[in-house]
Order: structure tokens, then C-alpha cells, then sequence
């Protein structure tokens, strides 16, 4: 669990109005008037301190909401969940360095949160994504996952469930980002049988009992993005969650890859804009006959400094097949590779 000063911070969060930006101000405040948040609240409760960063009406609403809270807090701590504030030795220093002041002031995480300190890959991709490319996202998921790579996807169908399940099939580790509270959480049918709560992390940034949304979503994707060093957008349509997270992976910097297709499925058609917008062709090696991820190694292994490279366009050449050319060569990935 969080800390004591951490609750007061979700009190704070659970009153209508305040967001992520508001907090953020009444923790500066609190900073630059050497006080805990937990007497900013209680002084201002009790009238004994004003404050232009509150209305009457939120102030009232702190007083009136800790049976509520109350509630929420020992529901965290029953599912042993954590709940950590910008600051916090744990928090994801990545995630902060991509997000700037979007960082969300909680998040709420189940599982080893250290899991983020791994190299990490993200995926992403289309919920109806074509046959090959859920045999592609396996096949990324899987050999990076046997590398020690910790796998990051939105825990959706399609392309996120693929990448999860192929991770942890592969004894590797994965970390699922929610749309929704993370009180809301249920294992899905799709990992029943091969979840490891010691080699998996859930991770929410939305307070605990909120439902899921496209909103949610469309924000969950770029947080995927920051915590990741790289991302593979799998399939992307020319609208929707899965282009606009490419974008955003573009706009924080964070090296975009997204597979050259052979008579370009539909639900991939936004590979192509992404392609000609910064992003780099994943393509089959001709070696194994398997996605080429040596440019992806490269990053992910050898530092930081690799990012420039990579972020001009400048790849490594070598003999390499469009992704999908020839697809009948791939095996079934769930299979074939579990003995390797």
C-alpha cells in the first residue's frame, strides 16, 4: 500500500473537479508551505486555513467523503495493491520523463513493480487484427520475452492479449495497463491458464472503481507509450486507438516500429501513414524467418544513446524480407517454440 500521505492525496483526487493538474498545484502549495497534505486538508476542514486552490463546495465534499474512502482504501490494501504518487522511490521514472506534467499524480499498481525496470517493449495493435498479424505480435512478444524483455499492451483483445499471453507462455514477463480501475480488474479468459501473478504487473493510472471508456483507453495507450523504451504497433486502422497511439509513441520520441505488409490487410491500412511518418518497417529475417528485432535488441541492450540513431532512420542494413512475404513459412508460434 501507499503511504498515509498517499490517502490523502486519493481524498483529494476523489472530489468532483479536482484532476491530475489541480492536485498537482495543491502539492506544490503544500511543498512550498513545508506541510504535509494531510494538514492542508484537515486545516481546511476545520476553517482554519484558507485557500483560493478549493471551492466551498469541494472543501465540503472533503469532509463528507471518508466513509467512501475509507472503503476504497481497505479494498486496495485487501488485494494487496499498491498506490504510488509522483515522487515516490517507485514510481516510473519514464514515465514521468514522457509525460512531463501529464504524469498522473497516483498511480495504482498490483504485482512486481520493478518489472518496469526491465528493458521494455510495447505493443499495440488493432482489437480485429488479421491472422497474421496476431501471429506476428506473438512471435515479437515471444522472442523478446525469452530475451528478458518485459512486455507492456493494454490488456484488450486482438494484438494486447496476443502479446501478454505470448510473454508469459514464453516464461517471460508482461505488464498489463488498464482502461479502468484497477479494482475492476478480473483475469481474463484468455490468461487463465498461464497467469503468474510473480511474473506479471497490473497497472492503473484511473482511480480505483472507475468504469472503462474510449477515453480511458485513448489515454492508456500513451501511457503504454512512456513506459516503454520502444513500441511495435502491430495493425492500425487509418482511424482510431491503435494510429493515434503510433502518433503519440512518434511525438514522446519513443522509436516506432510497424511491420511492411504484403497486400495490406485493412485493418493494418494505418502502418502505411505511420510509415511514411516517422516509422520504422519491421521485416522478416531472412536467416530465421522470423521478425527481424535486431534493430529493437539494439535499443533496448545498449543504452539510451542508440535512440539517435534510430530516431534519424538510420537502421542497419542486411538481407530482409517483407514481413508477411511468404507467411505460410511461420510457424504456430504457441506450439513450435515452447521447447526453445
Amino acid at each position: 500500500m501507499g503511504n498515509h500521505e498517499t490517502s490523502y492525496i486519493l481524498r483529494l483526487l476523489n472530489v468532483s473537479g479536482l484532476g491530475n493538474v489541480k492536485v498537482k498545484k495543491i502539492l506544490e502549495h503544500c511543498h512550498y508551505k513545508g506541510m504535509s497534505v494531510k494538514n492542508f486538508i484537515e486545516d481546511i476542514i476545520r476553517g482554519d486555513r484558507k485557500t483560493h486552490l478549493l471551492t466551498p463546495q469541494q472543501i465540503d465534499s472533503l469532509g463528507n467523503g471518508n466513509v467512501r474512502l475509507e472503503d476504497q482504501w481497505a479494498r486496495l490494501k485487501e488485494q494487496n495493491i499498491e498506490v504510488l504518487a509522483v515522487g515516490d522511490r517507485y514510481y516510473p521514472n519514464r514515465m514521468i520523463a514522457a509525460l512531463n506534467n501529464k504524469a498522473p499524480v497516483l498511480i495504482f499498481s498490483k504485482g512486481d513493480i520493478g518489472l518496469l525496470t526491465k528493458p521494455c517493449l510495447g505493443l499495440c495493435g488493432s482489437r480485429k487484427a488479421s491472422e497474421k498479424g496476431l501471429k506476428t505480435a506473438w512471435d515479437c512478444a515471444d522472442q523478446m520475452a525469452r530475451k528478458g524483455v518485459n512486455i507492456i499492451s493494454g490488456y484488450a483483445s486482438g494484438v494486447d492479449m496476443t502479446a501478454h499471453r505470448a510473454a508469459l507462455e514464453a516464461g517471460g514477463t508482461t505488464t498489463l495497463v488498464l482502461a479502468e480501475g484497477i479494482l475492476n480488474f478480473k483475469i481474463k479468459r484468455d490468461l487463465n491458464d498461464v497467469f503468474d501473478e510473480s511474473r506479471v504487473l497490473i497497472l492503473s493510472e484511473f482511480l480505483p472503481g472507475i468504469p472503462w471508456s474510449v477515453r480511458n483507453a485513448m489515454q492508456r495507450n500513451a501511457t503504454i507509450c512512456s513506459l516503454s523504451q520502444v513500441m511495435i504497433l502491430i495493425e492500425a486502422e487509418k482511424k482510431g486507438g491503435s494510429i493515434s497511439a503510433g502518433r503519440t509513441s512518434l511525438k514522446m520520441g519513443r522509436p516506432l516500429f510497424a511491420p511492411v505488409y504484403e497486400g495490406m490487410p485493412s485493418t493494418a491500412s494505418g502502418n502505411r501513414i505511420l510509415l511514411s511518418q516517422g516509422a520504422h518497417g519491421l521485416k522478416k529475417s531472412v536467416k530465421t524467418m522470423r521478425a527481424n528485432l535486431t534493430p529493437i535488441e539494439d535499443i533496448l541492450f545498449q543504452g539510451e544513446e542508440k535512440l539517435i540513431p534510430y530516431a534519424t532512420g538510420m537502421l542497419p542494413e542486411e538481407p530482409q524480407l517483407a514481413l508477411f512475404e511468404g507467411a505460410a513459412v511461420y510457424k504456430e508460434m504457441n506450439n513450435d517454440n515452447k521447447g526453445d
